[in-house]
This record gives C-alpha cells, sequence and structure tokens, in this order.
C-alpha cells in the first residue's frame, strides 16, 4: 500500500473536484524557506548557517557537512527537517570553533553562507516555514478550480490540518503500524514489520522479502544492505541479547519516536477525518470541545481551555477573529481530553484501535507520551496563486510549524 492508498481513507473537507496534476517532478518546483526565531540569533558561541540543499535529507546533510568539517554531527543543531525532493533553506548552528572548516565544505548541491553567531539551534526553534510550490499537468481550468476549492474551504475555516504523508512513509507506509506493535508491547511484531515490510521498488526489499517469510535473521545480516543502518543495529542486537524489546530500545532515541509520533499522527486524523464524515464543524465549537489559543497567526498548542454552555458564545468569538481554533487530540497519557460529542469521537477512536490512554505509559520513560492537542484547521498565510503557461499551478504561502504543505495541496488536487 502506498501513501495515496494509505491517505484515501481520510475524508477531503471540500466538495469540489480537484486539479489533479503532479508535484516534485524536479526539486526546483518544491521550494522551502524556514522562518527561524530571532532568538537564535543571541548569543556568540555558535555560528549561524544559512543551508540551501537540493535533493538531500536534512540529517544526512547534517553528516555529511560534520564530516568534512570534523566535528561530531550532534554539535549541529538545526530547527526541524525539511523535504529531500525539493531545495530548502534552513539555518544550521555550528561551534564557533568550527566557522572557518564549516565555511570550506563543498559538497555537490549544498551551499553554506555565515549569516551571523549564535545559540544552538534545537527542534522546534522556528515560526514556521514559506512554500513555493509549482503543480504541473494540471486541469485545463485549474485556475478556475482552485478559486472555487478555496471559496468553500474559506467559508468551512481553512484546510483540513491532517498530518502529511512524510509521517508515515511514502512507500513502505508502515511507521504508525510499527509505533502501536511498539506500545502495546508486541516488540517481535514491530520488528517483523519494521525489517520485512517491502514495496517492491526499492532497494534491500529482495532481502526484506526473505526475512519476512523466513525470519532468519543470520542470513538478513548477510543480505540487508549496509545503508539500512537501523535495521542492522535491530538485527545485530537481537542476536546478541535474543530480545526484540532489548534489540529496539538500542535504536537512537529519535528513531524509535518517529513510530510513536506516527501512530498519534494517524489517530489525529483518524479523529478529525471522522469529525468530517460525520459533518460536525470544525470552525464552530461545540460543548465539549478543547481549543488552542491563536497569537498573530501561530497556534499556541500548550495553551488550551474547554468549551462549556457558559462561555460558548466568547469562544465563537474568538475563534471568528482567529484568536482560537478548535483541536483534536494528539493522544497520550496526559492529554487534555474534550467532553461531550467531541469527548464520545475520541472515545469512538480508541475503542475501534483497542488501546486506552495507558498505552503511551508503557514504554521506557524517554519513550513515553503525554500527548496534547493541535488545532483541526490549516490557514495558510500570505496565500497566491497563479497559472503559468505550459507548466501548471503555482502557489505561495506561508505555515505555521508542524503542519503540512501537503494537507494543503491534498485537498487542492484531491490526487489521494
Amino acid at each position: 500500500m502506498d501513501y495515496r492508498e494509505f491517505f484515501s481513507r481520510f475524508k477531503h473537507l471540500s466538495s469540489k473536484q480537484g486539479i489533479g496534476g503532479r508535484i516534485k517532478v524536479h526539486p526546483e518546483d518544491f521550494i522551502v524557506w524556514e522562518e527561524p526565531l530571532p532568538s537564535i540569533f543571541e548569543g556568540r558561541k555558535y555560528a549561524i548557517f544559512l543551508l540551501k540543499k537540493r535533493n538531500w535529507e536534512t540529517m544526512a546533510v547534517i553528516k555529511e557537512i560534520a564530516k568534512r568539517a570534523g566535528i561530531d554531527y550532534r554539535e549541529i543543531g538545526f530547527a526541524g527537517t525539511k523535504d529531500r525532493h525539493a531545495v530548502t533553506y534552513q539555518y544550521i548552528s555550528v561551534p564557533a570553533r568550527a566557522k572557518e572548516k564549516v565555511e570550506a565544505v563543498d559538497i555537490k548541491d549544498v551551499e553554506l553562507s555565515f549569516v551571523s553567531y549564535g545559540r544552538f539551534i534545537k527542534l522546534g526553534h522556528l515560526l514556521g516555514n514559506r512554500f513555493r510550490i509549482i503543480v504541473r499537468d494540471v486541469a485545463e481550468n485549474a485556475f478556475e478550480m482552485t478559486r472555487e476549492i478555496f471559496g468553500e474551504l474559506h467559508a468551512t475555516g481553512g484546510f483540513p490540518n491532517y498530518f502529511g504523508y512524510q509521517r508515515f512513509g511514502e512507500r513502505r507506509v508502515v511507521n504508525h503500524i510499527v509505533g502501536k506493535l511498539l506500545l502495546t508491547g508486541d516488540f517481535e511484531g514491530a520488528a517483523r514489520l519494521f525489517l520485512g515490510a517491502y514495496d517492491g521498488s526499492m532497494a534491500g526489499d529482495e532481502a526484506r522479502r526473505n526475512f519476512w517469510e523466513s525470519g532468519d535473521v543470520e542470513k538478513a545480516l548477510e543480505e540487508f544492505p549496509r545503508f539500512l543502518r537501523y535495521e542492522r543495529t535491530l538485527l545485530h542486537r537481537y542476536k546478541t541479547t535474543g530480545s526484540w524489546k532489548r534489540a529496539f530500545l538500542s535504536l537512537p532515541l529519535p528513531v524509535m519516536r518517529i513510530f510513536i509520533h506516527a501512530y498519534q499522527s494517524y489517530l489525529f486524523n483518524l479523529y478529525l477525518s471522522r469529525r468530517i464524515e460525520e459533518g460536525l464543524p470544525l470552525n464552530e465549537p461545540l460543548v465539549g470541545d478543547v481549543v488552542v489559543q491563536v497569537k498573530g497567526g501561530i497556534p499556541y498548542r500548550d495553551r488550551t481551555y474547554r468549551v462549556t454552555e457558559t462561555n460558548l458564545e466568547f469562544v465563537r468569538r474568538k475563534i471568528a477573529e482567529n484568536r482560537a481554533m478548535i483541536s483534536g487530540p494528539v493522544f497520550g497519557f496526559a492529554m487534555r481530553r474534550a467532553r461531550g460529542v467531541p469527548g464520545r469521537l475520541e472515545e469512538e477512536i480508541l475503542e475501534g484501535e483497542g488501546i486506552s490512554l495507558e498505552v503511551f505509559k508503557r514504554l521506557p520513560k524517554p519513550l513515553s507520551e503525554p500527548g496534547g492537542r493541535r488545532e483541526l484547521l490549516l490557514r495558510p498565510t500570505g496565500l497566491a496563486y497563479g497559472y503559468i503557461p505550459g507548466v501548471g499551478m503555482c502557489f505561495r504561502f506561508f505555515l505555521p510549524k508542524g503542519t503540512y504543505a501537503t494537507a494543503v495541496l491534498r485537498e487542492i488536487m484531491k490526487d489521494h
């Protein structure tokens, strides 16, 4: 199952026909500019560089820069990962002592420009991202179709804020299933899926298929390509411990979190889709909803309050003024739960999955997930679009951190 088939289970908010088309035909069709927090430029311990990359994964290029500059890759800070099949601009921090070495680094399709001194950049140290995206091979009347879709979504309050396919895997759409198996304690099942799932078009698929059919760890260690380093780490660790749980816990924490976060994202997408399917509004508060505060167009997900009969009109005004947004659940053991009809829907999602919030506490503490809330709607700012003859539609917009341009495009293109 590829990501298009996977995403077809999540409902569109717009009922209008999509423009179709293709994205990322060329890296230059998908350009991303990071908007950092101003505070990253405070201090003198680190040198801040603007990193421009083309067709590079963020972690891969960070490690390559570190290798060539002779520093540990963990000394390089960045605020978020960016698309591989794209041209992206983002800020990185390196120790001030390494400034000259980093300036001398020469990597194909990578440019590094010193900006200023500042602090170590951590994940989340950004306001959001600006995008310029070209969609090729669109319908002939794509401009008019886009205008109609935007008109419909303006009336419903914005775009559905789905987690994008990047969370789940573009071809091996299994991250969320591995996450659920880990949370429910089925480490052997998680290992079988992580190591053995294949789609038939990726390097290493034959080795994966052989493991799926035989479960032979020794043979897998002989056959798995070297570039599947996390898979090989898992196999080696199982060989020495005989425990799939210990093997998984030997993986780097960020890798383990990918699986847990993918499952949380899947549950959120299910909730959002069910809400659309049942005709429950996304921009009109219901008693029992939990709303997040919004300031300057940026949602503050740690600032929430519940809608009651008493404050219902107050919340309506706040939402109309774009100072609050209705949220959905990012399930976790300390999540603020909705009540009323929204709360019933949350319960049904958990019951349908056969889990409780307690499962998010079962893993070792660094992996336990408190959960939280996430706004149901996505409101791009600075949105502009136009038709380029012989090319397709061009879109420009800004999105706050933690949201996905592909969620915006999905509603316009209706390609999955």
